[in-house]
């Protein structure tokens, strides 16, 4: 029936020499999920990758913004105008360096918290009333510039979890179509 399809974006940036970066972890969960969904990515007018498919039991489009991180909301929101999905079925999967590495955290609504991505996602949308789940990738070393850190490939000890933390991530943003969101947060927010 309309209007229950799921819109699940995986924020990162365009482009092979950003494909490893921090800021992509949102792009590999969604691909991840894509591949669980027997699904490949194809262009979409929306200025996005789209893959199509079943999830969790529920009609789902998986998306990949082939726009640059900044700028990312404009492909969500044609995405949403075209499938005509309200906030709460969309959901942005997204780096965050306040979370210690490989924490997942899923919530609804609230601020960009300094994350480009997501502030220009909420301005696209008008509303912040989606959902997010957030992948966490620490601090940056000593001093550091952010904006440096997360455009960073992660660190070969890193690399070695990453695999599994993907899955997890995949499996909290199926958990959260299928359960609901405090389910999914009483799964997924107790310590790895």
């Amino acid at each position: 029936m309309p209007g229950d399809r799921w819109l699940i974006v995986g924020l990162g940036n365009p482009g092979q020499e950003y494909l490893k970066n921090r800021h992509n972890v949102g792009r590999m969960v969604v691909e991840r999920l894509a591949d669980r969904m027997h699904a490949t990515f194809k262009r979409h007018r929306a200025r996005a990758g789209i893959a199509e498919g079943r999830l969790a039991g529920a009609p789902a489009t998986l998306a990949v913004p082939r726009a640059y991180m900044n700028v990312s909301g404009g492909p969500v929101a044609a995405l949403r105008d075209f499938y005509k999905i309200p906030p709460g079925r969309i959901v942005v999967v997204h780096d965050d360096l306040d979370l210690p590495f490989g924490e997942i955290r899923l919530k609804r609504g609230g601020g960009a918290g300094g994350h480009n991505g997501l502030r220009s996602v909420t301005a696209a949308l008008g509303s912040p009333d989606y959902f997010r789940v957030r992948f966490g990738i620490g601090r940056p070393p000593g001093r550091m510039d952010p904006a440096a850190f997360v455009l960073r490939d992660f660190s070969a000890a890193e690399r070695k979890e990453l695999p599994l933390l993907i899955e997890r991530c995949a499996d909290a943003v199926e958990a959260l179509l299928r359960d609901g969101l405090e389910p999914a947060q009483n799964t997924f927010h107790a310590p790895v």
